[in-house]
């Protein structure tokens, strides 16, 4: 489980191509302190297992269902990724509850810099908008956000100095796909309701 706190910007640093999936080699010095094979990395909101580590580098595998449902398929040598390392149990929850687990991608639509934060507008998919309510939380290149404003087919988000000097979304543009994770709970009530409402 993680938090959506990115410890730090980390880099790809080669891509190897393989027939049904890729293998990437990243590098990040705090993620890598301690790590070791089978270890869990959050990368742009995508837990990966280490394969490999040496030095401040490790190499990552990624199927294709991942590269299907993330944006990790446009990655290439030189982009720049969020790394988070799992929490730790007792530890605090800084952001929310994050499984790495990608539900859908979505797009920057727009960017309105203002003297002190930045408004980011993110395209939704349709079939992830239930999920997505103003105040709650959704995780954006695996960063934990608030969201400012939900819609049918967007939401935005207010977007303060560290995070657009520490992660990913200081450096996206319009056009760019992100990936995003919605509330695990939100997904977990609606279930739990509709089995107990007989729709399911």
């Amino acid at each position: 489980m993680f938090t959506g706190i990115v410890e730090e910007l980390g880099e790809i640093t080669a891509v190897e191509t393989l027939d049904d999936a890729c293998r990437f080699r990243l590098r990040g010095t705090v993620v890598t302190e301690g790590a070791r094979h089978g270890d869990s990395i959050a990368v742009n909101g995508v837990c990966l297992t280490v394969v490999d580590h040496e030095g401040d580098e490790f190499t990552a595998d990624v199927m294709a269902e991942t590269l299907d449902r993330s944006s990790l398929g446009v990655l290439a040598v030189g982009s720049r990724v969020n790394l988070e390392r799992p929490t730790a149990v007792g530890a605090r929850l800084g952001g929310h509850i994050v499984q790495g687990h990608v539900d859908g991608t979505g797009e920057i639509l727009d960017r309105k810099p203002s003297e002190h934060w930045e408004i980011v507008k993110v395209s939704l998919p349709g079939h992830l908008a239930r999920y997505v309510v103003e105040k709650g939380s959704i995780t954006v290149d695996g960063i934990s956000l608030t969201v400012v404003d939900a819609g049918p087919d967007f939401f935005t988000v207010s977007l303060i100095p560290t995070t657009l000097a520490l992660t990913t979304l200081g450096l996206k543009q319009p056009g760019d796909p992100v990936n995003l994770e919605v509330d695990v709970i939100a997904k977990y009530v609606e279930r739990l309701l509709g089995t107990q409402g007989g729709t399911r």
